[in-house]
């Protein structure tokens, strides 16, 4: 079977390294808020162009305490697109705003810009784009808008560590992003774990303080705050494999145009870029109006897909109250989408074996 994604395969190539700094944290015996949060939060913030980056549980509380400092008011409208994973939008509605949902491009998949501006009301807040799939979000026009309406822009980085637009790395382009690092990502740990860029320093002490249950220094809460903060050992590895990040995507731009460029299948809707540097390639997704089949194919030739994602946000039964609207490039979408394998671990055999098994399908 080629495996979506084999991530014992993956992680193996840093044992030596793991093994090292989780015998170190052993040693010293600090398990949170110690010297590899502080070493990885500042190569972190390096890597992505930042002045901040602050380690926290996982890329939901990255999204949760990023709006929850902003400091918008019940009911406030928060724009985002339609074509995401649920945690976006629950982070906006946990909040008590409202989620302003807006069409994707159909070629990249991300909000469209173009759509965003009929969207903005006297009750709009900010703008919270997704760099989906690995590919940057196109930000110009919607910087634009935000200069414009004084909006706030916001990042939901989760799936795109070091994609590039216009020489500036995601997490480095709007007010502050939010970064999962789920074991599946680009950069994953080995559990949960996510962080939160800014080059604005009072929104970052604010969401520093907010993260550590509202405390600015210790016994001493100015905020109501949670509990949400990058363990040791997660920031220990994530420092490790942070050296290796432009590598192992550099890796997966190479498959991708290897797919891009040999799979001949009239069946099948390639996805698009319009750099190579701005897409990072987290999944490589194709369309088929018979998708189902696709994938039950491919499984009987042992290869493993998976479906980013079945079900738009605004079916899920999570909001009912949305479910008799209308997104039809969304649905489109969910409705035809499939992820083929790509990850930095994939033989040059295996890549080929995916595309000849796609042109096969018929």
């Amino acid at each position: 079977m080629i495996n979506f994604l084999d991530l014992a395969k993956v992680n193996n190539r840093f044992r030596d390294e793991i093994n090292s700094r989780i015998a170190n944290i052993l040693d010293e015996g600090w398990y949170l808020q110690g010297k590899y949060n502080e070493i990885f939060s500042y190569n972190f913030a390096q890597y992505c162009g930042t002045k901040y980056a602050l380690g926290v549980a996982n890329g939901l509380d990255a999204l949760n305490l990023i709006i929850k400092a902003a400091g918008f008011a019940q009911g406030d409208e928060i724009i985002v697109p339609a074509n995401t994973y649920i945690a976006t939008i629950l982070a906006i509605s946990q909040n008590g705003c409202t989620p302003v949902l807006v069409e994707p491009d159909i070629n990249t998949y991300n909000i469209n810009p173009d759509l965003i501006e009929e969207k903005i009301t006297n009750k709009t807040k900010a703008i919270m784009v997704v760099h989906l799939y690995g590919q940057a979000v196109q930000m110009e026009k919607i910087q634009e808008l935000a200069q414009k309406y004084n909006l706030k822009v916001f990042e939901d980085s989760a799936q795109a560590h070091g994609a590039v637009y216009q020489n500036k790395k995601v997490g480095n382009l709007s007010d502050a992003s939010a970064f999962s690092f789920y074991p599946g990502k680009n950069l994953g740990c080995l559990g949960d774990g996510g962080a939160i860029t800014t080059n604005d320093q009072d929104l970052y002490k604010k969401i520093k303080a907010i993260a550590n249950y509202g405390s600015d220094k210790k016994y001493h809460h100015i905020y109501k705050g949670v509990n949400s903060r990058l363990d040791e050992i997660q920031a220990a590895v994530l420092d490790i494999k942070l050296k290796y990040l432009d590598k192992d995507n550099q890796y997966r731009r190479q498959i991708s145009k290897f797919y891009r460029e040999n799979i001949k299948n009239s069946q099948i809707i390639l996805p698009k870029t319009y750099d190579e540097n701005a897409h990072v390639w987290h999944v490589f997704p194709i369309r088929t109006k018979r998708r189902d089949e696709l994938q039950k194919y491919l499984n009987n030739n042992s290869i493993q897909t998976i479906i980013h994602y079945p079900t738009p946000p605004h079916k899920q039964n999570a909001y009912k109250e949305w479910n008799n609207l209308k997104f039809p490039i969304t649905e489109e979408i969910h409705n035809t989408i499939i992820s083929l394998p790509i990850s930095p671990v994939m033989s040059e055999n295996e890549i080929k074996r995916v595309v000849e098994v796609v042109n096969d399908f018929i």
